[in-house]
């Protein structure tokens, strides 16, 4: 038997085997991605079918490297519950791929079926999690790694093997319309997340990929696109390369650490340098620095928007694989490689070592010994109540309560009527975000169905819609005001949409095309960016008319991108932030809004005024002195890592272990002790997420205003403390200098531990020479 085929063999054997057994056209054949998975399919009745338009397409390759969205389902696919495929049937039509890709090739070797899951499978069934951004403001980064494993199992029930996870844009700009997919603005909250993510799916051991409850995690985007300037999707990032190191790398080089298989490029550029053509990211850092030797996937038609730069297919697909790229995505350009071998644009030596990335894979996940997948495995798996509870708990501590004057929540008491309005109450598809399948008819809950669930029974609950996102309409006031005028409290939920639409225009990647003036809903997500970060439509309005009742307001926000909401606040007794918070986002606000559950979420990004403090993001430089604007506070509105809670904390007895260390006994290992206690002092059990940060200077370069370094999340009762300890490190005190050499150099640093960057504790630590 050959090698390659040998279970027993040693991988890098195999490997070579193989490669040695196959054709240009062959190993051209694995480095594509060219096809989108619905149109390998066509459904009849209870029955599938593979179509004229797959085989061609394994024919032309002499195989597939990689099939993506088999199972992806939304209105850019056009796949629906009449014509795609339900978890019962996933892993039939998964192993149908399967079985004609091995019988109808010379070597045999099995396809990859790769899978978007920025916040859960993108797929009829698939179980949604609130996106990144709520992920984000749990500060829970083990929560997410059981929930990433619940995602991870249900994709490879279903017969896929990649999850394209969102993780590495760091939200600098919320205009752009992909902030949703952000855990946030700080690098090392960013960092921690993406470890949780790449655990979660591919387990503690990350070379063993072969288990039929993990995936192989591709994670994107590298890197910089939320630095995009103007906040317009696939901008510019004007930065320089200490910046793309302290803020837009962290989590590629934490997701490189914990065994990540493979990183997406980016669509941006970063100094006239776009990322598919980036040898120096996507080599020279990526491979050559980090020691990185999984794969490199373009993003969606990205190599052929390098024609701009080479002005041919085949010199794109050259620039692309010589800078580091070994798997298109819907690209024309990768399909000229073997004629760029004979043009001499490339080297068949280059193709041979993307080819080999790509076959390494397939054998670390088991394919070529166990190709097919049971088939009624996912039925068990996917939606399992184990999974829901954790994103019930997900969606529970991603909510941050913002204000809370006078106690307003819980709400408790003789609340005899309760009036729920707005555009987001009661449309399910507004609080899932974008990158969201089609719901089964009875799928998740809206916020009012959450309130309704957990209301007393004594208590009535009256609805009106009020107006839309982005609609310019009021004819829905007067209901609205009828309710509020006869309500104990109002609740208003408000904010944004990434829901997309059947019908809806799209570019040739998937974005949304949303033009100026258009009637649809969405102001978020991929393609949808703002200029004005205030709640669209005639939201503010409705609010305004809502309040002058009298009636005390609580407004819930559910949104993609933080929102400028100095009105709202002023309006409102109390304010609620839930990002897209998923399809058990209603009954997690209900619990919220009731006191069943206490809110601990903190904000992973800076909540501005206005847009026109852009930019507001907590880690600036300083710049030594303080530049204040005339028209306005320069202070945002609510600083980055602030949430409240139904209980309070306070925080005293900060400590260092020492005041002084040498930057070499911190290049040797030297860590210093940081110590604080904290104490509930309120009535209730909560949650307090303890925050580490440094202030830096005298360091030789400009340093940030405040640097998260560590933060700890934990639970305390009622009259409870608990010492909570940090390490600081040459990890965590070491810089970027001048040579950029990451390296500890002397400088003052102020230690700050507290409840978010604003309101802290500190004590001074000095790094000698």
């Amino acid at each position: 038997m050959e090698t390659y085929k040998l279970p027993s063999a040693p991988l890098e054997e195999r490997v070579a085997d193989l490669l040695s057994r196959m054709t240009l056209r062959e190993k051209v054949g694995q480095l594509n991605q060219r096809m989108y998975g619905w149109d390998a399919y066509v459904r009849k009745g209870e029955t599938f079918e593979l179509t004229d338009a797959f085989r061609d397409e394994v024919a032309k390759g002499g195989g597939m490297g990689a099939l993506y969205g088999l199972f992806r389902s939304d209105p850019w696919s056009g796949v629906n519950y009449d014509n795609g495929i339900a978890a019962a049937d996933s892993a039939r039509v998964a192993n149908m791929v399967q079985q004609y890709v091995l019988e109808h090739t010379r070597l045999g070797i099995p396809v990859l079926l790769t899978e978007e899951c920025p916040h859960g499978h993108q797929a009829l069934d698939g179980t949604l999690l609130p996106v990144n951004l709520g992920a984000g403001a749990t500060w829970n980064p083990e929560l997410m790694e059981r929930a990433y494993a619940h995602v991870a199992a249900e994709i490879r029930s279903r017969g896929a093997h990649v999850g394209l996870v969102s993780a590495l844009d760091i939200l600098q700009e919320p205009r752009w319309g992909r902030s949703e997919e952000c855990y946030g603005e700080d690098p090392y909250l960013a960092a921690r997340f993406t470890e949780a993510a790449v655990r979660g799916m591919q387990g503690d051991e990350p070379q063993k990929l072969d288990a039929p409850d993990r995936v192989a995690v591709v994670l994107k985007h590298l890197c910089a696109q939320g630095a995009a300037q103007g906040g317009r999707n696939a901008g510019p990032a004007a930065i320089g390369p200490r910046e793309l190191r302290e803020i837009h790398l962290p989590a590629a080089r934490a997701g490189a650490l914990a065994g990540a298989a493979g990183f997406m490029a980016a669509y941006n550029e970063i100094d006239g340098v776009p990322c598919h053509a980036n040898r120096d990211l996507l080599t020279g850092i990526l491979r050559e620095e980090w020691g990185f030797e999984g794969l490199v996937m373009a993003d969606g038609c990205a190599v052929d928007r390098l024609l701009a730069l080479t002005g041919t297919y085949e010199s794109a697909a050259a620039l692309a694989l010589a800078s580091g790229v070994d798997l298109s995505l819907w690209d024309t350009a990768f399909s000229t490689l073997e004629e760029a071998v004979r043009l001499g644009w490339v080297q068949e030596a280059e193709i041979d070592r993307a080819a080999a990335r790509v076959l390494r894979l397939k054998f670390r996940l088991g394919l070529f010994d166990r190709p097919y997948v049971p088939e009624l495995r996912a039925i068990s798996v996917v939606g399992s109540p184990e999974f829901r509870d954790v994103n019930l708990q997900v969606a529970r501590e991603s909510a941050v309560l913002l204000k809370n004057e006078g106690d307003l929540l819980p709400i408790v008491g003789r609340t005899r009527r309760i009036a729920v309005i707005g555009p987001n109450a009661d449309r399910l598809y507004n609080q899932l975000g974008d990158y969201t399948s089609v719901q089964r008819e009875g799928t998740g809950t809206t916020v009012l169905q959450g309130i309704r669930s957990c209301a007393p029974e004594e208590t009535e609950v009256v609805y009106a819609l009020g107006c839309g996102i982005r609609d310019r309409s009021k004819a829905g006031f007067a209901e609205a005001v009828e309710a509020a005028q006869g309500a104990d409290v109002a609740v208003l939920v408000l904010g944004g949409s990434s829901a997309r639409e059947f019908g809806g225009d799209f570019e040739d990647n998937g974005a949304a095309i949303v033009k100026e003036g258009s009637p649809s809903e969405m102001d978020c997500g991929e393609g949808v960016d703002l200029a004005d970060l205030s709640l669209g439509g005639v939201q503010r309005e409705l609010l305004e008319a809502v309040a002058a009742t009298g009636t005390p307001v609580v407004a819930v926000i559910v949104q993609g991108r933080p929102h400028a909401l100095l009105d709202v606040v002023d309006l409102c007794g109390a304010v609620l932030c839930a990002w897209y918070p998923g399809t058990e986002g209603g009954r997690a606000i209900g619990e919220l809004l009731f006191g069943i559950a206490n809110p601990s979420g903190k904000l992973p990004v800076t909540m501005p005024r206005s847009s026109a403090q852009l930019p507001v993001y907590y880690n600036q430089k300083d710049p030594g002195r303080t530049r204040n604007y005339v028209d306005m506070p320069s202070a945002p509105l609510y600083p980055f890592g602030y949430g409240l809670s139904y209980t309070q904390f306070a925080y005293a007895h900060l400590s260092l272990s020492r005041e002084v260390v040498s930057t070499a006994e911190l290049e040797n290992g030297e860590r210093v002790k940081v110590r604080v206690e904290v104490e509930n002092t309120g009535a209730r059990s909560g949650a307090e997420t303890v925050q580490l940060y440094i202030r830096a200077r005298e360091s030789g370069i400009t340093r940030r205003i405040a640097e998260l370094k560590g933060f700890h999340k934990i639970e305390l009762n009622p009259g409870e403390s608990r010492f909570v300890e940090f390490m600081l490190g040459l990890e965590e005190l070491g810089i970027w200098n001048r040579e950029l050499r990451f390296a500890a150099v002397p400088c003052i640093v102020s230690v700050q531990v507290g409840g978010d960057s604003r309101d802290t504790l500190s004590a001074d630590l000095t790094v000698t020479v």
